[in-house]
């Protein structure tokens, strides 16, 4: 991948973890991970909220390069949202990524195209990097819509942001039906989605804005198959759930290049 796009392999912790495992995870993972990892690869970790200020602490204190990063976010600053934490608070806690519109967002929270643009911009307002997911059902697949349905989130999710703001954030592919299942893309179904998201970031955004973008794939990454899957071209890290939760197969999923052919 072009040395502008130095590769970004996020641990989205999901509801697991109360804020004791979490330091104890951090910490963990700071062990088993080496300069040579930071200088090849961007880390970030996304615990659940009551966690942010904890890992945050850690890593702080120990001076650990991994950056801190949130699993979604409100999309307005302030306001009478019983239960919602907003972009500004999350910027307080020097969170550098928020993943917006996962999957679970959208299917079990209803989620839209409209509502993950809001919480974009929103990081985006706020000098957060949006983590954009995108990424069909396997009806959608099996129909041989996935290709149209995953353009159709692209263009939604990122409608009206500007050539520099798209440049800059990260859109994280994850095929819905392997998260979580054990199934996973090939490396060839990776490259075919990522470079199709590429192509229309071209299209909307201009060639220096799609140069740029990176592109991360989601769904079941373990470290049996991060090299192959770092391996394409246009996937440029991982949104690694699961395995993200055992320090020692996040270590060795974040430093796949030992393990690549």
């Amino acid at each position: 991948m072009p040395a502008n796009r130095k590769p970004l392999i996020s641990g989205n912790w999901k509801m697991h973890h109360n804020h004791f495992q979490a330091i104890q995870a951090i910490q963990k993972l700071s062990y088993a991970l080496t300069a040579e990892d930071y200088a090849s690869v961007d880390v970030s970790v996304h615990p659940s909220f009551t966690n942010l200020r904890s890992v945050q602490t850690v890593l702080g204190a120990d001076d650990i390069p991994v950056a801190l990063g949130a699993q979604d976010c409100h999309p307005d600053d302030e306001g009478a949202f019983t239960g919602e934490v907003s972009a500004a608070m999350l910027a307080k806690l020097e969170v550098a990524y928020v993943i917006v519109g996962h999957s679970e967002r959208r299917q079990l929270f209803g989620e839209t195209d409209e509502t993950v643009n809001a919480k974009a911009r929103a990081a985006l307002r706020h000098q957060m990097t949006p983590i954009v997911c995108v990424g069909e059902t396997l009806d959608e697949r099996r129909a041989g819509q996935a290709a149209d349905r995953v353009a159709d989130q692209v263009a939604g999710s990122l409608a009206g942001l500007d050539r520099p703001a798209v440049a800059g954030m990260v859109i994280a592919y994850e095929p819905i039906w392997a998260i979580g299942t054990g199934e996973t893309a090939t490396g060839a179904d990776a490259q075919e989605m990522g470079a199709h998201i590429r192509s229309l970031v071209a299209s909307g955004w201009g060639a220096d804005a799609a140069a740029s973008v990176r592109i991360q794939y989601g769904g079941s990454v373990k470290p049996a198959n991060a090299a192959d899957l770092m391996a394409c071209p246009d996937v440029d890290g991982a949104l690694v759930g699961g395995a993200s939760l055992d320090p020692d197969d996040f270590a060795r999923i974040v430093n796949y290049r030992l393990y690549a052919i």
